[in-house]
């Protein structure tokens, strides 16, 4: 699911991984809106806010806009360098220490943002677009830009041009492509769409702490994917 990256990829290893990276971050998605009233897995509106208040010469408010942008482009960036620094040296666990990251700041939030939520609730913001980035840098980079998990704006409008292709690509092969395309897109707004409900239901019950599932998520994903390169790694030796 992790450990393969670009060409070495097949649709099932990105299927796998879009399904759990985009429950997690429909998840993160819900409980940011619903717990800090702000957008923590994408930078769009926040671009557009940030250029309002710009014009209005709020230049505090849109140094916190600016700022949302910031963080998911650090995250962005820190997940890149990490996974290319990692991929010199152990490749096979390339993905591991954005993983971590990601998980533990998750789990950082919903232990310890409850002291934060009513008196720096753009603080954990800041952590959650971090993560967001991490996690967006990490799934495009080893998916060779197949797949994106943390917004939708993007799958939406190749679903589009996908869907609409179905009625002039004729070819078995072209169609077979474009029908594993599909069936990808489907599945991570499928399962960002379900991680918004949980994380919806979770947050009406625990608030924050249900950024707990999230991180746990996290670490299911990458230990079985650990333990199925060891066991298969035992077989070639076998």
């Amino acid at each position: 699911m992790f450990r393969h990256r670009g060409e070495a990829r097949t649709l099932q290893h990105n299927l796998r991984i879009a399904s759990l990276l985009s429950f997690v971050a429909g998840l993160v998605n819900v409980t940011g809106v619903l717990s800090l009233q702000r957008l923590t897995t994408n930078v769009t509106g926040h671009f557009a806010f940030f250029v309002d208040e710009v014009f209005k010469l709020n230049f505090w408010q849109g140094l916190a806009y600016f700022l949302y942008i910031f963080f998911f482009f650090l995250g962005s960036f820190v997940s890149s360098f990490m996974v290319e620094l990692i991929h010199n040296r152990h490749h096979k666990h390339e993905y591991v220490i954005p993983v971590l990251l990601e998980s533990a700041i998750l789990f950082s939030v919903a232990l310890f943002g409850h002291l934060w939520v009513a008196s720096h609730p753009d603080y954990l913001a800041f952590l959650l677009l971090f993560a967001m980035g991490l996690q967006n840098s990490l799934v495009t980079t080893i998916s060779n830009s197949i797949v994106r998990t943390t917004h939708l704006t993007g799958l939406f409008t190749d679903l589009g041009i996908e869907l609409s292709q179905l009625f002039f690509y004729k070819l078995s092969e072209q169609r077979h492509k474009l029908y594993s395309s599909i069936k990808l897109r489907f599945t991570i707004i499928g399962f960002f769409f379900i991680g918004g409900i949980v994380g919806g239901i979770l947050y009406s019950a625990i608030q924050l702490h249900g950024l707990i599932l999230a991180g746990a998520l996290l670490l299911f994903g990458i230990s079985i994917d650990y333990i199925m390169n060891e066991k298969m790694e035992h077989n070639n030796v076998a």
